[in-house]
């Protein structure tokens, strides 16, 4: 499936941009950053820890990783609803946490054909697409509005605000559009046609800006944050970094892992960026160790919170 943009240069200027292989390289590169920088403080990282004493921590961690999952989810469906369909349950919540492994699978498509397949079944395949589609801007915009608080250290984080300033009924098409042209791979696996008119004339947006499912998105990458900062704190009892600035770099770094797909789930891409960005604020062998436990423990909880689905899916193969 394409986009009908043979009316608009700027899209199509963009569709002759090779993203599948900057990406890659932008992949491959922060991999590489993140193992240069690990094995060249490996003998000052020991990951022994006193669960008697950090337990508790670590835990605390994992719990806002899990709610950061549902607020993810509960932002989906509130974008379901501003695309104007209604659900009175929490099914679509249940298989949105079920379905948030995928993310984690190379390809980085399979959750979004997953969720696609699910609200077809239960609405037409427009809202399944649009509402499929367009979450990860709400991500990219909520973890943008926060890094934009970096104001304070410099002019230049005002213009992180941009992306929100489209997210609305009157801006929501023409980024859907540009999403179509960037995102050939999901298209090529839901092989559904698009025009302008079918877009009016199946998607009833119900409010001029979607305000519920941003605050959600918010929320989503707060909790991640504070889920990170507990890990942090439980290395670097010392810290004193200004919990702006660390919050700033997060999302930032967040952000850029979430538009490169090429790495799955970020993984590599926010660390080798958060570890650029903090610099030498934070002792290279604490700020490892606290990246490190916070991948195992985010990713747990993703596990932990898709194992039903993982187990259907296994038990539908034997």
């Amino acid at each position: 499936m394409r986009f009908n943009i043979s009316n608009q240069p700027h899209l199509k200027f963009i569709k002759k941009i090779n993203f599948g292989n900057l990406k890659s390289i932008f992949f491959i590169s922060s991999l590489l950053y993140f193992c240069i920088y690990f094995f060249d403080n490996i003998d000052q990282i020991s990951f022994d820890i006193n669960l008697e004493r950090n337990g508790i921590n670590l835990f605390l961690s994992f719990l806002f990783c899990v709610l950061s999952i549902y607020l993810n989810a509960y932002a989906w469906k509130y974008i379901v609803k501003w695309f104007g369909k209604e659900f009175k349950s929490n099914n679509l919540v249940s298989f949105y946490v079920l379905t948030n492994i995928l993310k984690y699978v190379p390809g980085g498509v399979w959750h979004f054909v997953e969720r696609f397949n699910f609200i077809k079944k239960i609405s037409n395949p427009q809202i399944a697409l649009y509402s499929t589609l367009i979450e990860p801007y709400f991500m990219l915009s909520g973890s943008f509005l926060l890094a934009s608080m970096g104001l304070i250290f410099s002019p230049l984080y005002f213009f992180l605000i941009f992306p929100l300033l489209f997210l609305n009924r009157k801006f929501i098409f023409l980024i859907l559009k540009i999403l179509g042209s960037l995102k050939g791979k999901v298209f090529e696996v839901l092989r559904l046609p698009n025009s302008k008119g079918q877009f009016e004339e199946r998607i009833n947006i119900v409010s001029f800006f979607p305000s519920r499912a941003l605050f959600l998105e918010i929320g989503f990458v707060l909790s991640k944050f504070i889920g990170f900062y507990i890990c942090l704190n439980t290395f670097y009892t010392s810290n004193t970094l200004n919990i702006i600035f660390l919050l700033v770099i997060f999302s930032l770094s967040w952000s850029i892992g979430l538009v490169v797909p090429a790495a799955p789930g970020g993984v590599g891409v926010f660390e080798a960026c958060l570890l650029l960005f903090v610099g030498k604020s934070i002792p290279e062998n604490i700020i490892l160790i606290s990246l490190v436990y916070f991948r195992v423990i985010s990713t747990s909880a993703d596990l932990l919170l898709s194992l039903p689905f993982l187990i259907r899916k296994v038990s539908k193969r034997i």
